[in-house]
């Protein structure tokens, strides 16, 4: 009996050590980082920036895995069913961390149990823009307007569901308006129907949109983050003209299996966070319109968690579903 206690308590030292120098030495191969978008996109492009300045970090290849599809849950049900190891990885959106959950009845992966938050990579603004002919010049003219024309004008959005879906509906219940939802396969051809005067406002991302504003194609009202943008200090914020406390951020960010080793997570979260204050990454980041997050991996944590509460608000208020 003797010699099987010591022969169990020998093999659980061997496990033990065999797992600790599993995590000491990570990586040791390459790692396969998922994106749930095609490649040439702004979330293809800062996961490969991210991946390329992580290989350097790691000693070890960062190769991107593009799965487009299913609102991200092609990608993100891929990766929650990967070994937690810290060699698949997940760069997902909002969409795929919070808001899907409150979109889909049946969902392959339950973000706040299969996933463990590694870093909030990103956040991006989005910009209230108008066809130049509609005659508002602020966000209180633009409230005043729609009052005026009760379910006669009609915004734009990237699709059932998205962010520039979302906001606006988030506005319309703020300011009591009614205004028509014309969702669109992408931001692109919203974007150009809105200039085309088919339809009247949008609330799109500021990468997509603020080209279009300085040539003069569309004009801007107001920014979705609580304070001005640094990048567009004259453009106010929605909080600014009545309605404090608004906000519609769309963010990107990294996470891995649940249970992966708090080694590995820590070590990637450092090395994403030392990444993101690199002044190069910066630079690049801003030029796309993106603001460099990082932080922790409870921030990350909390913020997909606040999220899925309010937009499932959203959600269910407007009576959104996708299946």
């Amino acid at each position: 009996m003797k010699r099987l206690i010591n022969a169990l308590l020998a093999a659980v030292c061997l496990i033990g050590s065999q797992a600790f120098a599993s995590t000491a030495d990570y990586p040791n191969k390459p790692i396969r980082l998922l994106v749930p978008y095609p490649p040439g996109g702004s979330t293809d492009g800062v996961a490969r920036l991210v991946g390329q300045r992580l290989t350097a970090k790691l000693g070890q290849p960062v190769v991107v895995d593009n799965r487009p599809g299913a609102s991200e849950a092609i990608a993100a049900s891929a990766v929650a069913k990967s070994a937690p190891d810290g060699y698949s990885l997940l760069f997902a959106t909002m969409t795929g961390l919070s808001v899907n959950p409150s979109l889909y009845s049946k969902l392959s992966y339950d973000p706040a149990k299969d996933f463990a938050p590694i870093i909030q990579v990103t956040s991006i603004p989005s910009v209230v823009v108008v066809n130049p002919n509609v005659p508002v010049q602020s966000m209180a003219d633009l409230a005043r307007y729609l009052k005026s024309r009760p379910a006669s004008e009609g915004y734009a959005s990237a699709g059932n569901g998205t962010p520039s879906h979302l906001g606006m509906e988030l506005y319309k219940k703020a300011t009591g308006t009614n205004v028509v939802h014309v969702p669109y396969k992408g931001g692109a051809p919203a974007l150009q129907d809105l200039m085309a005067g088919q339809v009247q406002i949008m609330m799109a991302l500021a990468p997509e949109a603020m080209p279009l504003v300085k040539g003069g194609k569309l004009k801007a009202l107001a920014i979705t983050t609580t304070t001005r943008a640094t990048a567009y200090p004259e453009l106010p914020t929605v909080s600014e003209n009545g309605l404090p406390g608004f906000e519609m951020i769309f963010w990107q960010a990294l996470v891995a299996p649940a249970g992966t080793p708090k080694e590995i997570a820590a070590k990637l979260n450092k090395a994403v966070n030392e990444i993101l204050s690199e002044p190069d990454i910066k630079r690049r980041l801003v030029e796309m319109d993106l603001e460099p997050a990082g932080g922790t991996q409870d921030a990350l944590g909390n913020l997909m968690r606040t999220q899925a509460t309010k937009w499932k608000k959203v959600v269910v208020d407007a009576g959104i579903k996708l299946d």
